[in-house]
């Protein structure tokens, strides 16, 4: 009989433009033992005590939570020496601007450890320790839903650096003739502007995922998608793009038809430049994928931000997830 007590209890937040979807559990291995998901809204306040109730009840049917941690939406401010650090900033998220995220959960859980990044690093840091980047070293997530944003690892560490990678506002060069504004309250026809769920809808004029496959719409997506990773592809040299989000699954045109789609517009926009046998058919669909751990990556990033077995640093690499 195995009398050996679980491992740590751990929350995980994945903090969305649409929803934040929060979690606990003892490990990958174990599986949530409870979800929920509450809708953000525009009063931070009101939504941040929602999820500070529930971790609370959940510590009173599941025993004591160790740590929690956070993947957020952004921009965010992940420098734990920063006075901000936690922070949600610039966003154009109504009503969340200077946002301090953190702050509610560390007046509940003053004690416990609080892990923070962006959503998509979150992302990365799951899909890494047990998805589809397990094993490398350099490679981008993105995820392209209400928003569009991206992060990864380069030489086996978080892509950081002043503040953190802020991938969906790419500036794209639109198809000709093309004169749709864009959504981006800041750039117009920045990646996000274009490509987003709500820019895809407002082109279209109906929800993405009741878009015809042969609607036009998809032209103008798969044009600016592909000009974004390609341009990814040449700065940051990725061994793999996983590509999330609600988008890639892309209304009646479906994910498999999408994701072919834009790997052949990736090589037609590459156009030999690149040499590398990744970039050749059929291996680039070895090269851009879907999450392996599906919608749920960025919850299981949440949990790796909390400690639950994140890809280790590298000697001399900044520390994330810090704690207090």
């Amino acid at each position: 009989m195995n009398n050996s007590a679980p491992p740590p209890l751990l929350g995980g937040i994945e903090a969305g433009g649409t929803k934040f979807l929060c979690t606990v559990t003892h490990g990958y291995e174990h599986g949530f033992l409870a979800k929920a998901r509450f809708d953000t809204g525009s009063d931070p306040a009101a939504l941040l005590k929602q999820v500070v109730d529930w971790f609370l009840s959940t510590q009173q049917q599941f025993g004591r939570i160790a740590a929690i941690g956070v993947a957020s939406f952004g921009p965010v401010e992940p420098d734990p020496r920063s006075e901000r650090f936690g922070f949600i900033t610039t966003t154009p998220k109504p009503g969340w601007q200077q946002t301090d995220l953190l702050g509610p959960l560390r007046a509940a859980f003053p004690d416990i450890r609080l892990g923070f990044d962006t959503d998509v690093n979150g992302a990365a840091l799951g899909e890494a320790r047990w998805g589809a980047a397990q094993g490398l070293e350099d490679f981008v997530y993105i995820t392209v839903g209400t928003g569009i944003g991206g992060g990864g690892f380069s030489g086996g560490r978080l892509l950081h650096g002043l503040m953190h990678p802020e991938m969906g506002h790419l500036s794209i060069a639109r198809l000709p003739g093309d004169d749709f504004p864009g959504v981006c309250p800041f750039h117009g026809h920045c990646w996000e502007g274009l490509c987003s769920g709500p820019a895809i809808a407002a082109r279209a004029g109906m929800p993405v995922e009741q878009i015809p496959a042969n609607h036009p719409v998809w032209d103008h997506v798969i044009h600016a998608m592909a000009q974004a990773l390609v341009n990814i592809t040449y700065v940051l040299s990725p061994r793999r793009i996983i590509l999330g989000g609600s988008v890639r699954r892309a209304g009646l045109l479906g994910e498999d038809a999408f994701f072919e789609k834009l790997c052949s517009a990736v090589r037609k926009q590459l156009n030999n430049y690149l040499s590398h046998h990744t970039f050749g058919s059929p291996n680039i669909h070895n090269y851009i994928v879907p999450p392996a751990l599906g919608d749920d990556a960025g919850l299981w990033g949440s949990i790796a931000l909390a400690g639950g077995g994140g890809a280790p640093q590298r000697p001399g690499g900044r520390e994330k997830a810090d704690c207090r």
